[in-house]
């Protein structure tokens, strides 16, 4: 049995942070159900390089969070669309957002309004800047969170930066900090029986993930600078091999001392202290430029791992993709056949495992609206008032 087994979760969110959220709840045996507008549909749907599956509107940023949900289409603009949303908050366990700060308590679909329906709902709102202060209206992606909390200005090498980072690092994490905050939630409530309320910012996220540079900068008010790849330590920084980058962490002083003594330089590996690294920095590291430049990447990787000393040669995502370790770790899963789809679709599953009833998916991302019958059949609705409200567009 997986954890969240028996869970109902209202997913009412789009793009990415707020469906990742989802996504992993529903891989530990939550029942998600995705709501969208039936035209307006969540905007992933058409977004990926394969422009096929867009126009499907089964896009590869759908696909990537899509598995084990069940999609109904619902037009909340009406008033029958938001009473059908209500009955399937009534009888749900968590009720999850990521729209404009305001929108769904206009609505009559904030917190107050659906805990007055279901005291024991988990309710999480995911906005950029959260529900209040100055920037509570302000919307944002994870590129402009990026911009804003000073993490693009951070990123890049003195002479070129600000740079984004290549991933959307902020929706990813803010998913996974709303998975957590749900899960802590649900523990809670099985204490006290009481719902909650989750105000989640993609800001506040960002933060987190510079928690060491603002430690530092309240400390001494040095503003954390772009270094591209060369970093504090010369035994822990990328270094250019024979044939391309190879990435050295040989950060604390046992592996600085390994890292010398496998090159062959007993006399820098002597040089391990804090202050000895620091004012020879220079030193060590054109010493390291000279001797890493003689081997491939891939030789000194094998090398060096072989000595406890951590080394990687730099991969293309696709070379890592081909790594066996991935396939010992059970990251990826294989849908053979989607409905509408041409050829297997691979996705990520969970960063972790379970010794037992852990993540797993069981069934492949809907197409849009694919369950709506089903789950209004469920709430109680007759076929008859179904297609009646197909016909009057709140489904």
């Amino acid at each position: 049995m997986r954890p969240f087994e028996g869970i109902r979760i209202i997913d009412v969110t789009h793009v990415l942070a707020g469906p990742f959220a989802a996504y992993q709840l529903g891989l530990l045996g939550a029942d998600v159900i995705k709501v969208e507008h039936p035209r307006e549909y969540d905007q992933s749907r058409d977004s990926g390089g394969d422009h096929a599956l867009n126009r499907e509107h089964m896009g590869t940023g759908y696909l990537t969070q899509g598995s084990n949900k069940r999609a109904i289409t619902l037009n909340l603009k009406h008033p029958k669309g938001r009473e059908i949303l209500k009955r399937l908050a009534a009888g749900a366990d968590v009720f999850a957002e990521n729209w404009r700060s305001g929108a769904f308590p206009a609505l009559g679909l904030g917190y107050e309004d659906l805990r007055a329906l279901n005291p024991r709902l988990i309710y999480c709102s995911m906005t950029a800047f959260g529900q209040d202060g100055p920037r509570g209206p302000q919307t944002a992606y994870d590129q402009l969170i990026q911009a804003t909390s000073g993490m693009m200005a951070t990123t890049g090498t003195p002479e070129v930066n600000p740079i984004k980072t290549g991933s959307p690092v902020i929706d990813y994490a803010t998913g996974t900090m709303c998975a957590f905050a749900i899960s802590a939630a649900l523990f809670q409530r099985e204490r006290t029986g009481v719902g909650q309320y989750i105000d989640s910012a993609m800001l506040d996220v960002a933060l987190m993930l510079m928690g060491s540079h603002i430690t530092n900068y309240f400390r001494t008010g040095h503003e954390p600078k772009p270094r591209g790849n060369r970093m504090d330590r010369a035994s822990s920084q990328l270094y250019q091999a024979s044939d391309r980058g190879v990435m050295i962490a040989a950060s604390n002083q046992g592996q600085h001392q390994r890292l010398f003594q496998a090159l062959g330089r007993p006399d820098l590996a002597a040089q391990s202290s804090p202050e000895e690294r620091e004012r020879l920095y220079e030193q060590q590291t054109a010493e390291m430029d000279r001797i890493i430049a003689g081997r491939t990447a891939e030789e000194w990787e094998q090398y060096l791992q072989s000595r406890h000393v951590p080394a990687g040669r730099v991969r293309t995502l696709g070379e890592a993709l081909k790594d066996p370790q991935l396939q010992s770790r059970r990251v990826l899963h294989e849908h053979p056949k989607l409905d509408g789809v041409e050829g297997p679709v691979t996705v990520p599953q969970a960063a972790f495992t379970f010794a037992h009833g852990g993540p797993s998916i069981e069934t492949p991302p809907p197409r849009l609206g694919e369950h709506t019958e089903e789950v209004l059949l469920g709430l109680g609705y007759t076929k008859e008032q179904i297609a009646a409200l197909r016909e009057e567009d709140i489904i």
